[in-house]
């Protein structure tokens, strides 16, 4: 994704099949899309205003979830002076690579180095020990939606870039099993927010202590799977337990009158999720959106015959205004510079889950054409009650997605006991292999440097592991865990 401004490539005109290239699919899609397109910056995206509609209607989701469990908004500086990000070693060894560091103030040396912040626990926690004294200040639940910077090697729009948008909830509890509580609400959020907005079913579950946050002491994450049979992280939850509390000072009086650390967690999710709506329910002619996210859900395309100004057009503006009044997000387009042929193509790619067509011949027949994005079945419908029946559909698109993807998800999931059967499904791209494993990193990290497959997690709903061997060592094994090559 480096390249200097001279270098950004033309948009694709044509898009690479997913058979082809899956990679070069998504990123002919995203750009050809204008969801997304590179920038003169190294690693750095520009957000076209397509996809940054889709960023919105992500934000309006979560941020009702949010404020529905508790969660209030905040911001905190971009900047972190560099004495308080080295005060919790496991975090500033897990982000020094990773850091962006501010050395000038214009032509000034500082006599204190910043960092640009990778993630806002350290700056966050100063604050919180300022504010609670007392078991009376607790819970804090605040989250803020913010931009982070980290220098990545490899990038690309939307997964991985140099700086990213996301959301971050941190919160200060009194008691262990209050944080923990909140660690695993804040992830089911996530997963009901992936399931009915995203149409993306999720796998949650534990990461194993090498994948774990830097500084956490339990990570839970959920996981989806892309239609190229690698896994994405879609978000994950921290129990930061009191290694911050610790760290920042963040003490309170008790209700007994002593003095305790109080238990942290902090949980995301980023721009990232865009990239998994592309990658779950995209085909071979480009997007295909959920209509919950989807900017436009319905296009209305006049076809142009005869005075169609005078007489097709009054009624497309009808259907918009009668769909837009019931709350439906609708873009007519009546250009002239373009064809029918054209404009269908168009919102196909850019996935529009319904399209409407209507011409002089629908108005004699008092119908219009609806199509389906998902499947393209088309159907003929009577203007009366049409607006009810275009509610219904983009209702029936929403759970189709949804059950095409699990379908998806179900068939590339396979189970094994044995390691020789397990680097050969690993082979291609086989989506989640779940597989007994014995608990140490030694045995994780093994399997990785031979397979390239990671312990995405031990889902919740894990089958006991309880007289099974572990595929790699043959010791006993603890779990079992869901194994994928990821993005």
């Amino acid at each position: 994704m480096h390249m200097s401004t001279e270098q950004i490539p033309d948009l694709p005109t044509e898009i690479t099949p997913q058979s082809q290239d899956f990679g070069r699919w998504y990123i002919d899609v995203v750009r050809r899309a204008e969801l997304a397109d590179y920038s003169p910056v190294k690693g750095c995206m520009v957000i076209r205003p397509y996809g940054y509609a889709m960023w919105e209607l992500i934000q309006q989701g979560l941020d009702r979830r949010f404020k529905a469990t508790g969660h209030v908004n905040a911001y905190f500086p971009l900047f972190i002076p560099e004495s308080l990000l080295m005060r919790e070693a496991a975090h500033v060894e897990g982000f020094a690579p990773q850091v962006a560091w501010v050395t000038h103030g214009g032509n000034e040396k500082l006599e204190e180095r910043l960092v640009v912040r990778p993630t806002s626990e350290t700056i966050i926690g100063t604050m919180y020990a300022k504010w609670v004294q007392s078991w009376r200040d607790l819970p804090i639940l605040i989250n803020q939606w913010a931009n982070v910077v980290r220098w990545e090697k490899v990038t690309r729009l939307f997964l991985r870039t140099t700086e990213f948008l996301w959301q971050e909830g941190h919160t200060a509890h009194e008691t262990a099993e209050e944080a923990q509580e909140e660690t695993l609400r804040m992830l089911a959020v996530y997963k009901d927010f992936a399931e009915q907005e995203l149409a993306i079913p999720v796998v949650d579950g534990q990461k194993t202590d090498s994948e774990k946050f830097a500084g956490a002491e339990r990570t839970y994450s959920i996981e989806a799977l892309m239609r190229d049979g690698r896994a994405l992280q879609a978000g994950t939850s921290h129990n930061l337990g009191q290694n911050f509390s610790k760290s920042y000072d963040i003490k309170f009086q008790a209700r007994d009158k002593s003095v305790q650390y109080v238990h942290t967690t902090s949980w995301g999710v980023s721009t990232r999720l865009i990239g998994g709506v592309i990658m779950v329910h995209g085909d071979e002619g480009g997007l295909i959106l959920p209509p919950r996210i989807a900017p436009y859900q319905v296009v209305i395309v006049p076809i142009p015959r005869g005075n169609w100004r005078e007489t097709v057009l009054p009624r497309a503006q009808a259907i918009r205004d009668e769909l837009v009044a019931r709350g439906m997000r609708v873009f007519l387009d009546d250009r002239e510079s373009q064809t029918p042929g054209w404009k269908f193509n168009e919102w196909e790619m850019r996935g529009v889950p319904l399209r409407l067509e209507i011409g002089p011949k629908d108005l004699e027949k008092s119908q219009v054409v609806l199509a389906r994005r998902d499947t393209r079945e088309k159907s003929f419908v009577p203007m009366d009650g049409l607006a009810g029946r275009v509610e219904e559909l983009l209702a029936a698109i929403q759970r189709a997605l949804y059950e095409r993807a699990l379908a998806f998800r179900e068939e590339h999931t396979s189970t094994t006991d044995s390691y020789e059967e397990f680097k050969a499904i690993m082979e291609g791209r086989p989506g989640f292999v779940i597989a007994p494993w014995c608990g140490p990193a030694a045995c994780e990290a093994a399997i990785k440097a031979e397979t390239q497959a990671t312990i995405r997690n031990i889902p919740f709903s894990s089958a006991p592991a309880a007289g099974k061997h572990c595929l790699k060592c043959g010791g006993a094994a603890t779990a079992h865990a869901w194994f994928a090559k990821s993005y």
